[in-house]
Parts: C-alpha cells; structure tokens; sequence
C-alpha cells in the first residue's frame, strides 16, 4: 500500500469515506463545533460522539457515521453547504447531512418526508433522536422545556416510523 503526498493510503479502507477517514471527519466535525454547548450546557462535540455511536450500534455505514458526525454542522451554520458540496466525502454521505439538516420554517412533516426519501438517512435521525430524548439529557432541563422536547422528538419519531422509547 503506497501512500499519497496527503498521507492518504491509496487502497480502500473500511473506515474511509471518499477522501476522508471517520477519524478526520470527527476532527473536523469536534474543531467545526468547538466551544458550542447542547441545551444541557455541555460540549456538543459529546452530542456528535453519541450520535455517531449510535449510528455505529445500529449497524450503520462508515457514511452514516461520518454523516452522524456531520449531522448539525450546516444546520448549526459551521459548515456551509458549499463546504459540504466540495468535501472529500461519498455523494451518500453529503445527501444524508443535507437530509437530517432542518431548514429554517419548514414543517416537521416536510422534514421527515426528505429523511424518509434519503437512503440511510433515517438511522443517523434515529441515533440523533434517541441521544436528544435520553432522560438522563432532558432531566437537567426546566419542565417547560423539557416537555416541548419531549413532545417535538416523540413527534418526529411517529413521523419516521420509529417504535417509541423505552422508558427508563
């Protein structure tokens, strides 16, 4: 196996997506949410690693776990979508990121329908759903928001035709 200037092997690696290994994709995705915080106040980047995870756990793809990694990037305006167009990722991975990425004044069934239409977009919503509606996440919030949450996430899980949560 001969390697590139980049220090890129040139022989496929299961861990590669297009031109970017999964440790390069959640480098860039931890350095793209630096300093950001979840709505429980902690580094986001543990939000990107749960997710990503669970993608993994679920039997995901190297692109739905770069796609995990990815999930909020464009969302959270991190990354643009003219970053996202010229990335060394799979065509697959670039259309589940714009999948999962809600747009602004869109209808949550709008939204689930563009995730149900994009193959292997589902699973990453599904990691992503289950680690935002981990109680152990929503217990330190206030009550009010906690339930609006609760209900905007047990909403899009209907939507996506997911079985409910277990509760803890």
């Amino acid at each position: 196996m001969t390697e590139t200037p980049q220090g890129h092997h040139d022989a496929p690696h299961p861990t590669r997506t297009a031109g970017l290994t999964l440790a390069e994709v959640e480098s860039l995705a931890r350095t793209a949410h630096e300093g950001q915080r979840d709505k429980a106040g902690r580094p986001y980047a543990e939000h990107l690693r749960a997710v990503a995870e669970g993608v993994g756990a679920r039997g995901g793809t190297p692109d739905q776990i770069a796609a995990a990694w990815l999930h909020d990037a464009v969302e959270d305006g991190v990354l643009s979508e003219r970053w996202l167009a010229g990335a060394a990722l799979t065509p697959r991975t670039k259309a589940i990121v714009l999948a999962v990425t809600k747009r602004s004044g869109e209808s949550p069934q709008t939204y689930a329908r563009r995730i149900l239409q994009t193959p292997g977009a589902r699973l990453v919503k599904e990691a992503d759903l289950a680690h935002n509606a981990d109680p152990a996440r929503l217990a330190v919030l206030d009550g009010p928001t906690r339930d609006r949450l609760t209900h905007k996430y047990a909403t899009m899980r209907a939507l996506l035709n997911l079985p409910d949560l277990p509760d803890h």
